[in-house]
Protein backbone atom coordinates (compact mmCIF):
# COMPACT_ATOMS: atom_id res chain seq x y z
CA UNK A 1 0.00 0.00 0.00
CA UNK A 2 3.12 2.08 0.35
CA UNK A 3 3.36 2.37 -3.46
CA UNK A 4 -0.27 3.36 -3.33
CA UNK A 5 0.16 6.59 -1.28
CA UNK A 6 3.02 7.40 -3.38
CA UNK A 7 1.52 7.71 -6.63
CA UNK A 8 -1.25 9.58 -4.37
CA UNK A 9 1.02 11.89 -3.42
CA UNK A 10 2.66 12.99 -6.56
CA UNK A 11 -0.34 13.09 -8.43
CA UNK A 12 -1.84 15.43 -5.74
CA UNK A 13 1.14 17.50 -5.43
CA UNK A 14 1.55 18.20 -10.08
CA UNK A 15 -2.11 18.28 -9.80
CA UNK A 16 -1.75 21.01 -6.94
CA UNK A 17 1.02 22.63 -8.96
CA UNK A 18 -0.34 22.61 -12.45
CA UNK A 19 -3.91 24.58 -10.78
CA UNK A 20 -1.88 26.97 -8.97
CA UNK A 21 -0.25 28.00 -12.01
CA UNK A 22 -3.58 27.67 -13.68
CA UNK A 23 -4.97 30.01 -11.24
CA UNK A 24 -2.02 32.39 -11.53
CA UNK A 25 -2.21 32.82 -15.55
CA UNK A 26 -6.26 33.71 -15.32
CA UNK A 27 -5.47 35.99 -12.70
CA UNK A 28 -3.01 37.39 -14.74
CA UNK A 29 -4.94 37.69 -18.35
CA UNK A 30 -7.91 39.28 -16.07
CA UNK A 31 -5.79 42.30 -16.11
CA UNK A 32 -5.81 42.03 -19.78
CA UNK A 33 -9.02 44.34 -20.62
CA UNK A 34 -10.51 44.09 -24.08
CA UNK A 35 -10.38 46.56 -26.54
CA UNK A 36 -13.41 45.57 -28.37
CA UNK A 37 -15.36 45.68 -24.90
CA UNK A 38 -17.18 42.75 -24.97
CA UNK A 39 -18.12 40.47 -21.93
CA UNK A 40 -17.56 36.77 -21.66
CA UNK A 41 -21.23 36.48 -22.26
CA UNK A 42 -21.56 38.45 -25.43
CA UNK A 43 -18.38 37.00 -27.00
CA UNK A 44 -20.22 33.63 -26.16
CA UNK A 45 -23.29 34.60 -28.00
CA UNK A 46 -21.48 36.49 -31.03
CA UNK A 47 -19.53 32.57 -31.32
CA UNK A 48 -22.84 30.73 -31.27
CA UNK A 49 -24.11 33.35 -33.90
CA UNK A 50 -20.99 33.43 -35.87
CA UNK A 51 -21.18 29.44 -36.04
CA UNK A 52 -25.40 29.49 -37.03
CA UNK A 53 -26.19 27.62 -33.67
CA UNK A 54 -29.16 29.19 -32.26
CA UNK A 55 -31.12 26.78 -30.33
CA UNK A 56 -28.16 27.50 -27.31
CA UNK A 57 -28.31 29.57 -24.40
CA UNK A 58 -25.78 31.44 -22.50
CA UNK A 59 -26.26 31.74 -18.78
CA UNK A 60 -24.23 32.43 -15.58
CA UNK A 61 -22.95 29.75 -12.85
CA UNK A 62 -21.98 30.50 -9.33
CA UNK A 63 -18.57 29.66 -8.30
CA UNK A 64 -14.92 30.61 -10.04
CA UNK A 65 -13.99 28.03 -12.81
CA UNK A 66 -17.32 26.51 -12.69
CA UNK A 67 -17.47 27.09 -16.72
CA UNK A 68 -19.43 24.27 -18.76
CA UNK A 69 -21.24 23.70 -21.78
CA UNK A 70 -24.27 21.13 -20.74
CA UNK A 71 -25.57 18.62 -23.75
CA UNK A 72 -28.47 18.15 -21.97
CA UNK A 73 -30.21 21.59 -22.12
CA UNK A 74 -27.78 23.06 -24.54
CA UNK A 75 -26.64 25.72 -22.22
CA UNK A 76 -23.44 27.53 -22.05
CA UNK A 77 -22.74 27.72 -18.56
CA UNK A 78 -20.21 30.82 -17.28
CA UNK A 79 -19.23 31.50 -14.20
CA UNK A 80 -19.91 35.06 -13.00
CA UNK A 81 -16.71 36.22 -13.19
CA UNK A 82 -16.46 35.48 -16.88
CA UNK A 83 -19.99 36.10 -17.77
CA UNK A 84 -19.80 39.90 -16.96
CA UNK A 85 -16.08 40.70 -16.83
CA UNK A 86 -14.33 42.20 -20.53
CA UNK A 87 -10.60 40.45 -20.34
CA UNK A 88 -8.57 38.05 -21.92
CA UNK A 89 -9.32 35.04 -19.54
CA UNK A 90 -13.22 36.12 -20.15
CA UNK A 91 -12.75 35.63 -23.77
CA UNK A 92 -10.82 32.80 -23.77
CA UNK A 93 -13.00 30.34 -21.38
CA UNK A 94 -16.32 31.86 -23.10
CA UNK A 95 -15.16 30.90 -26.33
CA UNK A 96 -13.51 27.35 -25.48
CA UNK A 97 -17.07 26.72 -24.04
CA UNK A 98 -18.81 27.81 -26.77
CA UNK A 99 -16.45 25.55 -28.80
CA UNK A 100 -18.31 22.48 -27.11
CA UNK A 101 -21.38 23.76 -28.55
CA UNK A 102 -19.85 23.65 -31.49
CA UNK A 103 -18.61 20.23 -31.40
CA UNK A 104 -22.04 19.10 -29.86
CA UNK A 105 -23.81 20.89 -32.71
CA UNK A 106 -21.22 19.07 -35.34
CA UNK A 107 -21.41 15.59 -33.84
CA UNK A 108 -17.77 15.59 -33.08
CA UNK A 109 -17.06 12.00 -32.88
CA UNK A 110 -14.65 12.09 -29.45
CA UNK A 111 -16.94 14.34 -27.60
CA UNK A 112 -20.25 11.51 -28.78
CA UNK A 113 -18.03 9.07 -27.05
CA UNK A 114 -17.28 11.33 -23.95
CA UNK A 115 -20.86 11.56 -23.50
CA UNK A 116 -21.83 8.03 -24.21
CA UNK A 117 -19.72 6.99 -21.56
CA UNK A 118 -20.86 9.52 -18.68
CA UNK A 119 -23.32 7.31 -16.96
CA UNK A 120 -21.47 4.72 -16.82
CA UNK A 121 -18.28 6.39 -15.38
CA UNK A 122 -20.45 8.64 -12.56
CA UNK A 123 -21.08 4.86 -11.44
CA UNK A 124 -18.01 2.99 -11.72
CA UNK A 125 -15.82 5.64 -10.32
CA UNK A 126 -17.58 5.74 -7.06
CA UNK A 127 -17.32 1.91 -6.47
CA UNK A 128 -13.88 1.02 -8.95
CA UNK A 129 -11.38 1.43 -6.04
CA UNK A 130 -13.56 -0.32 -3.41
CA UNK A 131 -13.68 -3.61 -5.34
CA UNK A 132 -9.93 -3.39 -6.29
CA UNK A 133 -9.07 -3.30 -2.98
CA UNK A 134 -11.68 -5.27 -1.21
CA UNK A 135 -11.45 -7.94 -3.94
CA UNK A 136 -7.72 -8.41 -2.53
CA UNK A 137 -8.21 -8.27 0.56
CA UNK A 138 -10.83 -11.16 -0.06
CA UNK A 139 -8.53 -13.32 -2.12
CA UNK A 140 -5.79 -13.02 0.78
CA UNK A 141 -8.33 -13.90 3.57
CA UNK A 142 -9.79 -17.44 1.04
CA UNK A 143 -8.53 -19.36 -1.80
CA UNK A 144 -11.81 -19.62 -3.30
CA UNK A 145 -10.99 -16.71 -5.96
CA UNK A 146 -13.86 -14.84 -5.85
CA UNK A 147 -11.47 -12.20 -5.21
CA UNK A 148 -9.59 -12.46 -7.59
CA UNK A 149 -12.98 -11.71 -10.11
CA UNK A 150 -14.05 -8.82 -7.45
CA UNK A 151 -10.92 -7.14 -8.04
CA UNK A 152 -10.82 -7.46 -11.78
CA UNK A 153 -14.54 -6.24 -12.08
CA UNK A 154 -13.24 -3.49 -10.06
CA UNK A 155 -10.04 -2.92 -12.77
CA UNK A 156 -12.40 -3.06 -15.69
CA UNK A 157 -14.25 -0.04 -14.07
CA UNK A 158 -10.91 1.73 -13.20
CA UNK A 159 -10.27 1.15 -16.67
CA UNK A 160 -13.44 2.83 -18.11
CA UNK A 161 -12.72 5.50 -15.86
CA UNK A 162 -8.75 5.60 -17.51
CA UNK A 163 -10.61 5.35 -20.82
CA UNK A 164 -13.31 8.73 -20.24
CA UNK A 165 -10.05 10.67 -18.99
CA UNK A 166 -8.06 10.36 -22.51
CA UNK A 167 -11.13 10.51 -24.78
CA UNK A 168 -11.63 14.17 -22.53
CA UNK A 169 -8.14 14.89 -23.83
CA UNK A 170 -9.10 15.80 -27.97
CA UNK A 171 -12.46 17.32 -26.55
CA UNK A 172 -10.79 19.67 -24.46
CA UNK A 173 -8.07 20.36 -27.11
CA UNK A 174 -9.89 20.53 -29.91
CA UNK A 175 -12.66 23.25 -28.12
CA UNK A 176 -9.66 25.14 -27.16
CA UNK A 177 -8.26 25.16 -31.07
CA UNK A 178 -12.07 26.17 -32.34
CA UNK A 179 -12.03 29.30 -29.98
CA UNK A 180 -8.67 30.34 -30.68
CA UNK A 181 -9.23 30.06 -34.42
CA UNK A 182 -12.63 31.80 -34.15
CA UNK A 183 -11.33 34.40 -32.10
CA UNK A 184 -8.67 35.03 -34.55
CA UNK A 185 -10.24 34.64 -37.91
CA UNK A 186 -12.81 36.84 -36.69
CA UNK A 187 -10.04 39.75 -35.15
CA UNK A 188 -11.96 39.52 -31.82
CA UNK A 189 -8.85 40.41 -29.87
CA UNK A 190 -5.48 41.98 -30.25
CA UNK A 191 -2.23 40.27 -30.46
CA UNK A 192 -1.61 40.44 -27.24
CA UNK A 193 -5.03 39.42 -26.05
CA UNK A 194 -4.81 36.18 -28.67
CA UNK A 195 -1.65 35.09 -26.38
CA UNK A 196 -2.87 35.72 -23.18
CA UNK A 197 -6.06 33.16 -23.92
CA UNK A 198 -3.82 30.97 -26.18
CA UNK A 199 -1.40 30.55 -22.75
CA UNK A 200 -4.71 30.65 -20.43
CA UNK A 201 -6.26 27.53 -22.33
CA UNK A 202 -3.25 25.84 -22.63
CA UNK A 203 -2.62 25.60 -18.80
CA UNK A 204 -6.55 25.02 -18.51
CA UNK A 205 -5.94 21.64 -20.94
CA UNK A 206 -2.93 20.90 -18.85
CA UNK A 207 -5.18 19.92 -15.69
CA UNK A 208 -6.80 17.09 -17.86
CA UNK A 209 -3.60 15.60 -19.25
CA UNK A 210 -2.38 15.17 -15.60
CA UNK A 211 -5.56 14.04 -14.62
CA UNK A 212 -5.00 11.12 -17.12
CA UNK A 213 -1.82 10.47 -16.92
CA UNK A 214 -2.95 10.40 -12.91
CA UNK A 215 -5.57 7.90 -14.04
CA UNK A 216 -3.42 5.59 -16.13
CA UNK A 217 -0.52 5.06 -13.36
CA UNK A 218 -3.70 4.06 -10.90
CA UNK A 219 -4.59 1.45 -13.59
CA UNK A 220 -1.41 0.82 -13.65
CA UNK A 221 -0.58 0.24 -10.10
CA UNK A 222 -3.46 -2.13 -8.95
CA UNK A 223 -3.30 -3.96 -11.95
CA UNK A 224 0.14 -5.17 -11.26
CA UNK A 225 -1.40 -5.64 -7.56
CA UNK A 226 -3.62 -8.33 -8.82
CA UNK A 227 -1.34 -9.60 -11.18
CA UNK A 228 1.42 -10.17 -7.83
CA UNK A 229 -1.57 -11.65 -5.84
CA UNK A 230 -1.92 -13.87 -8.80
CA UNK A 231 1.24 -15.63 -7.83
Amino acid sequence: MIGYYIIIGLISLVSWLVSQQLKKKFKKYSQIHLKNGLSGREIAEKMLHDNGINDVSVISTPGKLTDHYNPTNKTVNLSESVYNERNASAAAVASHEVGHAVQHANAYKWLTMRSQLVPVVNISSKFSIWLVIGGLALGAAQSSGLGFYVAIAGLIMMGLATLFSFITLPVEYDASNRALAWLKTNNMLTNSEQDGAQDALKWAARTYLVAAIGSLAMLFYWGLRLLGSRD
